[in-house]
């Protein structure tokens, strides 16, 4: 049995991340992944926008991490040369109701550290985006995309410089804690010893804290599958900023948007509905929905929308329930010393892979 000093389950964005700030400081750092590489799930399956941090309740984990989050994953992306652009967002707003919305947006986003927003009107969102149909919009400058392939692919190689050993094929079937160590098992036999145990399993992160022992009914840790779909549409060109609605009142995401690629290409979404399972399979059933949607802010014909790819998240919050921030907690205080879970990690966890990866490393100091 192989003995380590920490295991971290998962190597989404947020493993990988996690991977590169420990390696740094402790010699004995291991990355396993249950798939064949890394990202297979949400941090590949989504906007691979950078998120500002204006929506997010303050105080939350989600928008600290957030916004300190974008000032790192920028800093990176130049550093290492990673395709992005800081192309900017604008929440639109159809009528003075949806104004409102806006200017809570504003004052929300401001008490986060949000800077340089800017409500405008009607002639000056036209004046940005001539296509787009708005009488109001909230400009959102330090929003941006990124290619998040390329983004893991090099945090992947600057962990393992730093001497992560990243492993996949390395499916976790069962946890046990001994004598202030963790014996992990896996689907192909193989058993690791570890000091400590980093959960960043996303999807089935809920999955990976039962499996030590927690009780995640009762600790209300349950994930709950979100399912999103995208279309695209080649037909639309010369789009220069993100196009987002105002969200939705639930908080269950953000609202059919517009997002451009970094090849300038348009797509829509996502729409969300809970499922039972992880499937990506997609068909037109939604496509009425989005066509609605996109067509209060930009016109585009059904024949003219093509379905794209679909992404699950990883929901603390259930479908009729209230806001639910990150989860991240080292677990000694329910009988787990030096075990940190990650769990609820959705949108803005891309954008927040580093400062998540900060947070976790104060959690293995304490």
């Amino acid at each position: 049995m192989e003995q380590i000093d920490i295991l971290i389950i998962g190597a989404g964005v947020v493993g990988l991340a996690v991977a590169k700030e420990l390696s740094a400081k402790f010699d004995d750092v291991v990355v396993v992944e249950k798939e064949e590489s890394f990202g297979r799930h949400t941090s590949s399956r989504n906007s691979e926008v950078i998120h500002s941090g204006i929506y997010y309740p303050q105080g939350s984990l989600k928008a600290k991490l957030c916004v300190n989050g974008a000032i790192d994953l920028y800093q990176f992306v130049k550093q290492y040369s990673i395709p992005y652009k800081n192309c900017g967002k604008l929440i639109i707003a159809e009528d003075d109701e949806e104004l409102q919305v806006l200017k809570e947006l504003k004052l929300n986003g401001e008490r986060n550290g949000v800077n340089e927003l800017e409500i405008i009107d009607e002639e000056e969102c036209k004046a940005l985006e001539s296509q787009i149909i708005a009488k109001y919009a909230l400009k959102v400058p330090s929003t941006g995309i990124v290619d998040s392939h390329k983004l893991m692919r090099k945090i992947e190689i600057e962990s393992e410089k730093l001497g992560a050993f990243i492993v996949y094929d390395m499916e976790v079937i069962s946890i046990n804690y001994q004598n202030d160590k963790y014996i992990i098992t896996f689907i192909n036999g193989e058993k690791y010893q570890a000091r400590f145990v980093i959960n960043c399993a996303g999807l089935y992160s809920d999955k990976i804290a039962e499996m030590v022992g927690i009780d995640i009914e009762r600790e209300d840790l349950r994930l709950h599958f979100c399912k999103g779909e995208y279309y695209k549409s080649s037909k639309i060109k010369n789009i220069n900023h993100l196009i987002y609605p105002v969200p939705d009142p639930k908080g269950i995401f953000l609202g059919i948007h517009l997002t451009i690629n970094l090849q300038g290409e348009v797509r829509f979404g996502p729409n969300a509905y809970y499922v039972d399972t992880v499937n990506y399979e997609m068909n037109e059933k939604y496509k009425p929905e989005f066509l609605k949607a996109i067509n209060k802010y930009i016109k585009v014909s059904d024949k003219y929308l093509h379905l794209d790819d679909s992404g699950i998240r990883a929901k603390l919050q259930k479908e009729d329930g209230k806001f639910r921030d990150f989860y991240i907690k080292e677990e000694s205080e329910k009988g787990f010393h030096n075990f940190i879970n990650c769990i609820g990690i959705e949108s803005p966890g891309l954008t927040s892979c580093f400062a998540i990866a900060k947070e976790v490393s104060k959690q293995v100091k304490k």
